[in-house]
């Protein structure tokens, strides 16, 4: 299996130059060319996108995962329903093995998929949204007149869809990991970059994740933002609660302060669940990693056990978005506990939900 971090990773001790460097470079100028076309294309309407009835969010990044797409997508959409819309989540459903045109995660009263079929992102976001249906599928212009159809939606939010440009959106959210807001500034597959810096100049605002202790964003995203006056407001990943499964049992963090655990992932940036394990106080016996949206097989499960199991560690802790592809494997569910994050955007003058709000109630205006 490819390192793809440790070959992304500048700070390595190994910069010298290597045939994978190289072929991987070649292939970064390649995907700068096919990128810029498209893009080029999309701007001077060359290739049409579609604009559906309702408006449509975007919460999508500019590098590959870990940003806390998910996360915003949750909270973005309990703020609507507060404010009495009926949104409606459509995702592409990464991960999932349905290939249907557009597939029901959840009704907003039922949850009609598993993580085999819809993904596991997919089907935390319906977990975690009671009441808001959730839909996958690869074109969102389908999903997106389904959504209208079936539930009556009046806005449609797209879960990782910045550079998906067959459907107009109304609001662009561009979210940027604080610490490496364009990864090592190089385009895939030499970098994390799904698309260049300047493609920021579409976002309608900029959200910077787990900027509690990050400085400025780099001044390319700095003049971009002020040339086109994009707002960019800055969040936090808080540890919210522990779940046991087993029990239905909920604690707060400030419970494991001091206490001895081991721990795993499958995520897209694991030393960041590592560093909210351990600001919670906890420490850290065992951490074992993997790659991301990793489908657990019945041996990584039995060695995950034999090994924590000689840590005499206080509790078993991982994701949320791992436990939901542990599900069909309940007896190693219940014994663990689940760590669940919450992303807080922080005050500022608009506010993050004000300047939502306020441009929706404009695109209400104008139709």
């Amino acid at each position: 299996m490819i390192d793809w971090p440790g070959i992304w990773n500048e700070n390595d001790s190994s910069r010298r130059i290597s045939p994978t460097r190289a072929i991987l470079y070649l292939g970064s100028l390649v995907y700068r060319l096919i990128v810029s076309s498209r893009n080029r294309l999309y701007d001077r309407q060359i290739l049409k996108f579609v604009r559906l009835a309702r408006p449509v969010i975007s919460v999508g990044n500019l590098t590959v995962g870990g940003t806390g797409k998910t996360p915003c997508v949750i909270g973005l959409a309990k703020m609507l329903a507060r404010r009495g819309y009926r949104p409606v989540v459509l995702s592409r459903g990464y991960g999932g093995k349905n290939q249907a045109s557009v597939n029901i995660v959840s009704d907003g009263k039922n949850i009609m998929l598993g993580a085999e079929e819809a993904g596991d992102e997919p089907l935390l976001i319906a977990r975690s949204l009671p009441g808001i249906p959730v839909l996958t599928g690869a074109k969102r212009a389908l999903t997106g007149q389904a959504a209208i159809e079936r539930f009556n939606a009046d806005v449609l939010i797209c879960d990782d869809a910045f550079q998906h440009r067959q459907i107009f959106r109304d609001i662009d959210i561009v979210l940027l990991d604080a610490d490496r807001p364009l990864g090592n500034d190089r385009l895939l597959p030499r970098g994390e970059l799904r698309e260049p810096a300047g493609s920021l100049r579409r976002a309608d605002c900029i959200v910077l994740t787990r900027a509690d202790k990050a400085g400025t964003p780099p001044d390319e995203i700095a003049r971009i933002t002020r040339e086109r006056s994009i707002p960019v407001f800055r969040s936090v990943h808080r540890l919210r609660e522990m779940v046991r499964p087993r029990e239905h049992l909920t604690l707060p963090p400030e419970n494991f302060r001091g206490k001895s655990i081991c721990a795993f992932c499958g995520i897209a940036r694991p030393a960041s669940f590592k560093k909210s394990l351990l600001d919670a106080g906890m420490h850290i016996l065992s951490f074992i990693d993997f790659p991301d949206h990793y489908a657990y097989k019945r041996d990584d499960l039995e060695a995950i056990q034999k090994h924590f199991s000689t840590q005499n560690a206080d509790a078993w802790i991982t994701t949320e978005k791992d436990a939901m592809r542990l599900e069909e494997s309940p007896d190693f569910l219940n014994q663990l506990f689940i760590a669940r994050m919450e992303m807080e955007i922080q005050p500022s003058t608009p506010s993050f939900d004000d300047f939502i709000l306020r441009r929706l109630k404009d695109l209400i205006l104008k139709t």
